[in-house]
């Protein structure tokens, strides 16, 4: 696959790999840590969508890593940064649903037993419920993005996801807004950047956090 498609630089963890332990230790960690802690569910309005998204934990180079797509320059939310995830069916469970997007977004094949756990639903601005699923996928599982609906594909070492200054916060006039720089050139907002947090607070740090108070900036749903 080429780089164009899918960008692997451990250089910017900020971190050493060893901050984070393996993979399987990690899987063993979020499955404990998510059976033990109710997540909140919510009911749709008539009104809302629903939509399902997979924080997949992959290991390259032998880092610990969770993939996050750039959307592709047309349709809803063209260009933004994203976790692998979409609409659920009327016919499907929010968990099929992730598992289903995971796969057609970037040809990670995952099954039941692979999902770990859920963090809590957030509500968008767009009128979306998002249902967040931690999914592992050890072992070399190829990835091919989806062209048609992903610009590129980008393994981030779970290490950034505790490093100093993740997450920052922008006072604007409505109130706090959440920031998570994981790279030079990505810089990730809610709802996507609010499920990392948590998921970081939860999983890798054993602490408990509500993000349903978390702002989104203007442009996303754009």
């Amino acid at each position: 696959m080429g780089a164009a498609e899918i960008e692997f630089r451990p250089d910017e963890t900020g971190l050493d790999a060893g901050a984070v332990p393996s993979l399987e230790q990690l899987a063993l960690r979020a499955a404990e840590r998510l059976a033990d802690r109710p997540h909140r569910e919510l009911p749709r309005a008539p009104h809302e969508r629903q939509a399902a998204v997979a924080i997949t934990l992959i290991e390259r180079a032998g880092v610990p890593c969770v993939p996050v797509i750039k959307r592709a320059a047309r349709g809803r939310n063209a260009g933004h940064w994203a976790l692998p995830g979409g609409r659920v069916e009327p016919s499907e469970s929010s968990e099929s649903a992730a598992l289903r997007e995971l796969a057609e977004e970037t040809g990670l094949l995952c099954e039941h037993d692979d999902v770990l756990g859920r963090l809590d639903d957030i509500t968008t601005a767009t009128g979306h419920v998002i249902s967040p699923w931690v999914v592992a996928a050890p072992g070399k599982r190829p990835f091919k993005r989806s062209a048609a609906e992903v610009a590129s594909l980008h393994p981030i070492p779970v290490a950034r996801l505790l490093a100093p200054g993740v997450p920052r916060w922008r006072e604007t006039p409505e109130g706090s807004l959440l920031q998570m720089p994981l790279r030079h050139d990505m810089v990730i907002h809610a709802p996507t950047g609010a499920i990392l947090w948590q998921f970081a607070e939860v999983v890798l740090r054993g602490r408990d956090v509500d993000f349903g108070h978390i702002l989104e900036p203007a442009f996303v749903g754009r």
